[in-house]
């Protein structure tokens, strides 16, 4: 049992060139920055280390690499088997503003590629991801065929991670980022399965349409469980946009008492209206649950009771980390 207890840490590279938005994206994720307040980062010098706890025992071992040519070329050279040894994933940023990324001389790619061939070379299982940033300085009739155009561009620079590179189009100021962030910590999480397992379980027993389970501190999307009623949700991004509501309204619950918007853990927040209820019910010490349920008194009081049992089994989850097993 000790050794369960023991947090298992995770390698995660975050890089791209200098200005590009990692340290602010960094900040509002894991630090409860809000967007506005991000312009007073300073760049980032050589590698930043973070020790960022995730689902309790889940370790992320963040590095973020300031992106100054001097910098990077020292990761590909002198510390390229310190840097890209052991990653389980690499999140690569490019500015969308970047004059460098296409064109007869296309310098981002160039560099992206020089650092795909060192992790493929330390690091082959890495799990990558690429964020287009600061999509919100596109005109929004142009988003789409931009990403389009660049996710094709960057798999072909992405050498023998072409297949599993995910691309994603990410804003500081939109639920994107979110989005994009809760994929990458996902690839991370050994026992997404078993959780799954006991959401569906809590979805049969509620008759849910929806049921998504959420990181404490982050409110970052952990899983979730969609019932046929619920697939027919038009909003694709809704998990993104509550994460975004759910973290401006901590903020605001600190600015209006003066504490720090992580020091708001609230237990239940009920919604009623007339075609569904909703409950955001604290799970465990690390997640919240939120349930999409049909109305009625009834129907939220019998998924109470339902979250009260689920709290058990989720609890044990907590102390075993990154076990596999239940």
């Amino acid at each position: 049992m000790d050794n369960l207890k023991k947090p298992k840490k995770k390698k995660v590279l975050l890089m791209g060139k200098s200005g590009s938005g990692k340290s602010s994206m960094r900040s509002i994720i894991f630090s409860n920055y809000v967007a506005k307040d991000v312009r007073r980062l300073g760049a980032t010098i050589d590698v930043e280390h973070s020790q960022i706890k995730f689902l309790g025992n889940l370790v992320l071992n963040l590095w973020d690499c300031g992106g100054q040519d001097a910098f990077t070329e020292t990761y590909l050279t002198t510390q390229k088997p310190h840097v890209f040894s052991s990653v389980g994933v690499l999140i690569y940023v490019f500015d969308v503003e970047s004059r460098s990324f296409d064109g007869p001389h296309p310098r981002d790619l160039h560099t992206y590629n020089a650092i795909i061939t060192a992790l493929a070379e330390y690091s082959p299982t890495a799990h990558v991801f690429t964020l287009i940033h600061k999509m919100d300085l596109v005109q929004a009739d142009y988003r789409e065929k931009i990403i389009t155009n660049r996710e094709a561009a960057i798999r072909e620079a992405s050498g023998p991670f072409e297949e599993k590179v995910r691309v994603y189009g990410t804003s500081i100021w939109d639920q994107s980022l979110y989005g994009a962030w809760g994929n990458i910590v996902n690839s991370l999480i050994p026992n997404l399965d078993v959780m799954e397992r006991y959401l569906d379980g809590l979805s049969r027993e509620t008759e849910a349409e929806e049921v998504i389970l959420f990181e404490r501190s982050t409110f970052l999307t952990v899983t979730n469980v969609t019932s046929k009623m619920g697939e027919r949700n038009p909003y694709a991004d809704r998990q993104e946009r509550l994460s975004n509501v759910i973290k401006t309204f901590k903020h605001s619950l600190g600015n209006y008492t003066g504490a720090s918007s992580a020091s708001h853990p609230f237990t239940e927040i009920v919604i009623k209206a007339p075609l569904f209820n909703l409950i955001l019910a604290r799970l465990t010490n690390n997640t919240y649950v939120l349930v999409v349920l049909p109305p009625g008194e009834t129907e939220i009081e019998c998924a109470r009771l339902n979250i009260m049992v689920a709290r058990e089994r989720f609890a044990k989850m907590d102390v075993l980390g990154g076990n596999r097993g239940e």
